[in-house]
């Protein structure tokens, strides 16, 4: 089983073109396995946690909403 690494440094070497790669790779969701697509969604959530910027026109595939804990 491989295990996901992500460091900053890929991150921060990341290309727009890359991170356009990897939405469009999420957006069709035509993956072999569960895994496969978690794992780019997990890359996606650390690039827009690191270089936000990158991510901006694909935030609605995070699904990441402000929420009230109170």
């Amino acid at each position: 089983m491989k295990t996901l690494s992500i460091s900053k440094i890929e991150i921060s070497a990341m290309t727009a073109t890359e991170v356009k790669d990897l939405a469009t790779r999420l957006e069709l969701d035509n993956y072999s396995n569960a895994f496969e697509g978690l794992n780019d969604w997990h890359l996606l959530r650390a690039i827009a946690f690191q270089r936000p910027e990158l991510v901006e026109a694909y935030i609605h595939l995070l699904d990441l909403e402000a929420y009230d804990e109170a």
